[in-house]
């Protein structure tokens, strides 16, 4: 064998290695893809951040890389940290209080007398549902309201209150 056939067999086995080796992280990149998607699909779609993450998606990115436990969404409650659980193989915690606590449903309200039209909470608002225009007075559309809270600091007049949904009704919205 000669030095040019050596050194030639050599840069095809350096190209195969790295060939496998690329073969190998995407197939772990698709695989960790995968995962956060059903971690993704297991959280609640609130986007409340109480997690300390903003919002479920960053928050199962954190679960599935390790640097997030499954127990910091009060939304979910118990029963989405026992499915995280299962999924990711660990075993059953209770929640971390530190991050809050679960409760019933809430959706936000807006005392409308008070609405002055800043769109302040619009732009707050995760799943876009408040309804209104500058300088005009706004709403919530119960039905797309997760009641995450975060329409309430940014607004200046503290119009916007939660209420548990249980208590809303379509007339009592109206009043």
């Amino acid at each position: 064998m000669t030095i040019a056939s050596t050194i030639l067999f050599t840069a095809l086995l350096v190209l195969i290695s790295i060939a496998f080796f690329i073969d190998h992280i995407q197939k772990n990149m698709a695989d960790q893809n995968a995962l956060i998607e059903m971690i993704n699909q297991t959280l609640p779609q609130t986007q409340c951040e109480q997690c300390e993450h903003a919002g479920c998606l960053p928050y199962a990115r954190a679960i599935a890389s390790g640097n997030a436990d499954i127990n910091q969404c009060p939304p979910g409650g118990q029963s989405v940290i026992d499915a995280l659980a299962r999924l990711m193989g660990r075993p059953k915690k209770p929640l971390d209080t530190t991050f809050g606590i679960t409760e019933p449903p809430k959706v936000a309200f807006v005392i409308e007398p008070w609405c002055i039209g800043c769109t302040k909470c619009i732009q707050a608002c995760p799943v876009d549902a408040i309804v209104g225009a500058g300088k005009v007075m706004h709403t919530i559309v119960e039905d797309e309201c997760n009641g995450c809270g975060l329409c309430l600091p940014p607004c200046p007049t503290d119009c916007i209150e939660l209420r548990p949904l249980a208590t809303l009704t379509k007339t009592s919205a109206l009043a």
